[in-house]
């Protein structure tokens, strides 16, 4: 079965997810980042976990699964260690529509997570179907040599470049292959350049 690859935007969404210990810990900063708004559904917590309920990044309910832990989410971790809790989880998300990953249960999950690497805006993240996420952390570390963090400065210069163009009128042939030019590897080589004689400068370059 091919997968369907896609970015999902969860700002001011709700996440839910089941499990309070390291497995949990490992997926929350993800969907806190992404702007979701996360339940957590946990008897107990690690202390990790525990600060980010301090200053009130998560809410945490101090208690067993029960399908009503489910209202109004828009998204569904299952991220216990006991497979027949994430089983529950994946059973009762399904029968609402919504979609769940339970950790490292590819039977129970309608979507995966992938190896990412992150370069500010600019995400590349990749999937193995499941079958070996250590293929899929190899290439992220190869991809990491790769794409360094300069990239993320270029795309912000990519992005404000793109925006002038755009306020010039309407888009146009003309500024299409102007955008995909900008986006080249000669122009990538000339930007370092140009940061490389003024580091002071280097966002803006």
């Amino acid at each position: 079965m091919s997968l369907f690859p896609i970015f999902v935007k969860l700002e001011g969404r709700l996440v839910v997810v089941i499990g309070g210990g390291s497995i949990a810990q490992a997926k929350i900063p993800g969907v806190l980042t992404a702007g979701a708004r996360v339940r957590l559904i946990a008897p107990s917590i690690t202390p990790q976990i525990a600060g980010w309920v301090r200053f009130a990044k998560i809410d945490w309910l101090s208690k067993e699964f029960e399908a009503a832990d489910l209202d109004g989410a828009f998204l569904v971790i299952a991220a216990t260690s006991a497979s027949g809790v994430n089983e529950s989880v994946f059973r009762e998300a399904e029968t609402r529509g919504i979609l769940c990953n339970a950790v490292d249960d590819i039977e129970h999950s309608h979507f995966y997570y992938g190896a990412v690497l992150q370069r500010g805006d600019l995400q590349i993240a990749i999937s193995t179907n499941g079958k070996s996420p250590a293929l899929a952390q190899r290439l992220r570390q190869e991809f990491e040599a790769e794409f360094g963090p300069e990239y993320e400065a270029w795309l912000q210069w990519l992005g404000a470049a793109r925006e002038a163009l755009r306020g010039n009128g309407p888009s146009s042939e003309t500024t299409k292959k102007l955008l995909h030019e900008l986006a080249s590897r000669p122009m990538f080589e000339e930007f370092l350049r140009q940061a490389n004689r003024n580091p002071a400068h280097r966002g803006a370059a």
